[in-house]
């Protein structure tokens, strides 16, 4: 008896989509790039510069609380219970002589080239912002240090007397051999400070500057594809400021890098000089008033001045952009428009610390969305911009 075959149907193309290529095109709309494998030595570079910031931004009104108290207590200590003698209680130490003595030129040796760097990519290679907006930081921070170090000159010649009566000016006594007696406001104090602060302030650009990196691969792909985002920092950048910013982000952020690196070693060294100048020289009153006057220098330049007038210069990490997380030493920008309305679309803090949110924005549990756009039937996600986070 012959059997009957039965008739053989199709197998399903398990890899078919319908539509044709328009569907795949709409499918592949918002899909990001991958970023490239990471090589060994970036991981090593970047695992120092993760210790670099913990050393450099550690909490900074702590950091001034601990430079008050320990002025006060260890000074007046050392006034009445002398130290043990150690090889940084001598004057002309290696540490005192190559760097205390020349110390602001030190910390303008590494802070002005990565100034300079910095506020050039922020601003996209606008010359004319960066010597306006950014440059008179230092100017500033100079002038104050030499006004207060020649003050302090002044107050000890013009208020003090020699051991011998006979001579009249402080010169002719110390040539003579004799001591020279009068109010020494520590002016050692005042620089280790004043640059320790300023180095702090200062390298604050290095914060999520790897983001900028993401930032930028991303937003090229979406210009690609004729796609804006709503969340990106650089979406209102020109195509003339995005070339620029990206072969100035590519070319100097390896130089950036290793003036990062010296600035918290820099500033490691100065807050070591500090104790030895607490343990071993001058009065307890001398350094803790010049502590007091460079700590108020910095609250008024670069936490009053900078922070809330509409008087130039701008914070450090202020540009044409806005690319860090807020936190509680943020800074707040108030000349950039383009900063302000990208807080204002992305639903992120107001200055006043009240959220703003977005009336598109769709509810989402332990950060994925509760349910899908009814617009445009995929997820739609709302990243908030960021300002300046320690890590």
């Amino acid at each position: 008896m012959a059997t009957k075959r039965r008739p053989i149907r199709p197998q399903p193309n398990m890899n078919f989509r319908p539509g044709g290529p328009e569907v795949l095109r709409s499918e592949a709309k918002g899909t990001r790039p991958t970023a490239a494998p990471t090589s060994i030595r970036e991981i090593f570079v970047m695992m120092i510069m993760h210790v670099c910031k913990k050393t450099i931004f550690f909490d900074t009104n702590l950091k001034v609380a601990l430079y008050l108290g320990s002025l006060f207590l260890v000074s007046l200590i050392g006034d009445f219970i002398p130290f043990p003698k150690t090889y940084f209680a001598r004057s002309d130490n290696l540490f005192n002589v190559y760097f205390v003595k020349v110390g602001w030129g030190w910390t303008l040796l590494f802070t002005v080239p990565f100034l300079f760097m910095t506020s050039y990519t922020l601003c996209c290679g606008d010359m004319k912002k960066l010597l306006r907006h950014h440059a008179p930081r230092i100017v500033i921070a100079t002038f104050f240090w030499f006004f207060w170090t020649k003050l302090f000159n002044i107050i000890e010649t013009s208020y003090g007397r020699c051991t011998v009566r006979s001579f009249q000016t402080k010169s002719s006594c110390l040539k003579a051999g004799h001591l020279w007696s009068g109010f020494d406001i520590s002016g050692h104090a005042f620089i280790l400070i004043h640059s320790s602060l300023v180095l702090i302030e200062e390298a604050r650009p290095i914060v999520k500057w790897e983001s900028i990196k993401e930032h930028l691969r991303n937003e090229i792909h979406d210009r690609s594809i004729s796609e804006q985002s709503s969340t990106n920092p650089l979406r209102n950048l020109s195509e003339e400021q995005m070339k620029n910013l990206k072969f100035l982000y590519e070319r100097l952020t390896p130089v950036i890098r290793l003036l990062f690196i010296g600035m918290s070693a820099l500033q490691l060294l100065w807050d070591v000089m500090l104790v030895g100048t607490m343990l071993y020289y001058h009065r307890m009153i001398e350094k803790f008033i010049s502590g007091i006057i460079a700590i108020f220098t910095w609250y008024f330049t670069y936490r009053f001045w900078y922070r809330s007038s509409a008087v130039l210069p701008d914070p450090a990490g202020s540009g044409d952009f806005f690319y860090q997380r807020e936190n509680k030493d943020a800074f707040v920008f108030k000349r950039t428009n383009s900063v302000t309305k990208a807080t204002t679309s992305s639903g992120v803090r107001s200055g006043n610390g009240s959220n703003t949110t977005s009336p598109n924005q769709i509810p989402k549990f332990m950060g994925m969305p509760l349910y899908t756009s009814p617009k445009t039937g995929t997820y739609n996600t709302q990243i908030s911009n960021s300002n300046n986070d320690t890590m």
